[in-house]
C-alpha cells in the first residue's frame, strides 16, 4: 500500500479532482489519499475566523456566503450525475450550516476557530469520495479526527494513530481507494485540532508510518524539490535524489515545497517519500530515503522572520552553568533556537517566534546585557560537509563576500553549513550562491573558452 497526499492547488479546480481520480486509479492498487482543502478555502475560513473575533457578524456572514457560493459552482462543474450533485449539495450544505452556527457562539475562542480551519478538508474529502462513488471507484472515506490524535505537546500520537488506523483499515480491507483529511487531528481533550499550516504533509507522513506503507507520495504543483527558491533565483533545478537528513534540513530552514516535520515518522519507518507533480505527472520529481547520491552541494533553502539575540556577559559566560542558564529561559518559554554561535563574552543565537520575545528578553537581561536584532534571514546551504571535504565552506563564503554575514555555523551538522543575514539582502545571497555553488564550473569554462 502507498500513501498519495495532494496538496491545495492539486485538488483547486473539478478539472484537477477529475485528473486526479486518474492518476490514483491508474494501476489499480490500494492507496490511501490525504487530501488538502481546496486552495483559498483554509485562509478563507480563517478570514471568516478573524472576524467573529471582532463581533462582526455581518462581515462574518457575507464571507460564509461568499465561499459558499465558490463551492456550489465547484459542484455543478465536478459532478456528471443528478444524484452525485444532490450528494454533493447535501455535503456543502451541512457543513456551511455548521459554519453558520458558529458565528452565534459568544464568545468567539480558538476552540471555534480551529473547528472552522477544519472545515476545509472535512468538504474537500466528502466531495471527493462522493465523485469517485460517481465514478465507480471502490473507495471509503475515513475521517482523520477518528484516528489522528496530538498530545499535551502538540505531539502526533504515533501509537493510537497505528492502533485506530489499523483497525479501520482492516474493516475497509476490501476498497482499492481510502481517503482521509491532511492538516486535521484531535488534541488530548477531544477537541478539533490541527497540525500548523502545511501540516497535510505531516498528516500523509503520519499516515503511511502507521500504515507500514511501502512509499508516500507528496504531489504538488512544482516539479519535486529545487536546488533554490525558483520564484526569487534565476536558474534553478529540480533536486533527483536526496536523504532523510538533507531533505529535513532544507524542510525546516524555508524549503516551501514540503512541511518541515514530515520526515520524521517516514525516517523512523524508513519509508521513501517521493515528491511529484500533478501538473506533469510523468516527470520523475524528488525521491528521498536513506540513500543519497555524492554532491557536495545538493541545494539552498531561506528562511525568514528570524530574530537574533545576542548575550553578553563578561563576568559570566565562562562561569560554570551560563549557558544552561540560558537556554533555561528559552525552555521555560517552549521557544525553539536555530542558531547558536559563542565566543569569550557572548552568546548569539536566533529564534523564528517571538510570541515570548519580551518576557525572554526580560529575564536575560537580569544576568546579562541584551540585543535583538529583527528581519533577519537564514540561508541553510545543504550537501556534503564532512569534516575531510576541503574547499566547500570557502565557496560558500566566497559567493557572500560582499553580503554583511550576522553568524556562520559550521560543523553542528555534516548536512548543512547555515549563515544569518539582513532579510534585505536575501535575494542578492541567493542568487549569488546559487551561482558560486551550481554554475561556477559552466562559468569558467566559458571564460576560458571564449574565442
Amino acid at each position: 500500500m502507498q500513501v498519495w497526499k495532494f496538496g491545495g492547488t492539486s485538488v483547486g479546480k473539478p478539472e484537477r479532482m477529475h485528473s486526479i481520480k486518474n492518476l490514483i486509479t491508474k494501476d489499480g492498487k490500494q492507496k490511501i489519499v490525504v487530501l488538502s482543502a481546496l486552495s483559498g478555502t483554509t485562509n478563507a475560513l480563517l478570514s471568516i475566523a478573524e472576524s467573529l473575533y471582532q463581533n462582526n457578524d455581518a462581515e462574518a456572514t457575507q464571507k460564509i456566503d461568499n465561499l459558499y457560493a465558490h463551492y456550489e459552482l465547484f459542484i455543478k462543474e465536478l459532478y456528471k450525475t443528478d444524484e452525485a450533485y444532490k450528494k454533493g449539495k447535501e455535503i456543502i450544505d451541512n457543513e456551511f450550516n455548521f459554519i453558520r452556527s458558529l458565528v452565534k457562539v459568544k464568545p468567539f475562542t480558538l476552540k471555534q476557530e480551529k473547528e472552522i480551519a477544519a472545515e476545509g478538508e472535512i468538504l474537500s474529502t466528502q466531495m471527493f469520495t462522493v465523485y469517485l462513488e460517481e465514478e465507480g471507484v471502490k473507495s471509503v472515506l475515513l475521517p482523520a479526527l477518528e484516528f489522528m490524535k496530538i498530545d499535551a505537546d502538540d505531539e502526533p500520537m504515533l501509537d493510537f494513530i497505528e492502533e485506530k488506523l489499523g483497525e479501520m483499515l482492516k474493516y475497509h480491507a476490501d476498497k482499492e481507494i481510502i481517503v482521509t483529511q491532511g492538516y486535521i487531528c484531535r488534541n488530548p481533550r477531544g477537541e478539533v485540532d490541527n497540525l500548523k499550516r502545511g501540516g497535510s504533509d505531516y498528516t500523509a507522513s503520519l499516515v503511511g508510518a502507521a500504515a507500514y506503507s511501502e512509499e508516500i507520495q507528496i504531489w504538488t504543483d512544482i516539479d519535486g524539490m529545487h536546488n533554490n527558491d525558483p520564484r526569487i533565483v534565476k536558474r534553478t533545478f529540480p533536486v533527483r535524489e536526496i536523504s532523510f537528513d538533507e531533505a529535513a534540513e532544507l524542510a525546516y530552514f524555508g524549503a516551501k515545497i514540503l512541511h518541515p516535520f514530515t520526515i520524521r515518522p517516514a525516517r523512523l519507518r524508513n519509508i521513501p517519500v517521493r515528491l511529484l507533480n500533478t501538473m506533469q505527472p510523468e516527470a520523475p520529481g524528488t525521491l528521498i530515503s536513506n540513500q543519497t547520491v555524492n554532491k557536495d552541494i545538493k541545494a539552498i533553502a531561506a528562511k525568514d522572520g528570524i530574530t537574533s539575540i545576542q548575550i553578553r556577559s563578561s563576568r559570566m559566560l565562562l562561569a560554570y552553568g551560563f549557558l544552561r542558564k540560558v537556554f533555561e529561559v528559552f525552555e521555560k518559554h517552549k521557544t525553539p533556537v536555530d542558531m547558536v554561535t559563542t565566543s569569550e563574552v557572548a552568546v548569539s543565537l536566533t529564534i523564528d517566534n517571538i510570541t515570548h520575545l519580551e518576557a525572554i528578553q526580560e529575564e536575560l537581561e537580569r544576568f546579562s546585557t541584551v540585543y535583538v536584532d529583527k528581519e533577519q534571514t537564514i540561508i541553510c546551504i545543504v550537501g556534503d560537509f564532512t569534516f575531510n571535504k576541503n574547499g566547500i565552506v570557502t565557496r560558500v563564503l566566497d559567493a557572500l563576500s560582499n553580503i554583511p554575514l550576522r553568524m556562520v555555523a559550521y560543523g553542528g551538522s555534516e548536512h548543512n553549513t547555515s549563515v544569518l543575514i539582513p532579510t534585505e539582502y536575501k535575494t542578492q545571497a541567493l542568487n549569488a550562491l546559487n551561482e558560486r555553488l551550481f554554475f561556477y564550473e559552466e562559468a569558467m569554462k566559458n571564460i576560458f573558452t571564449a574565442p
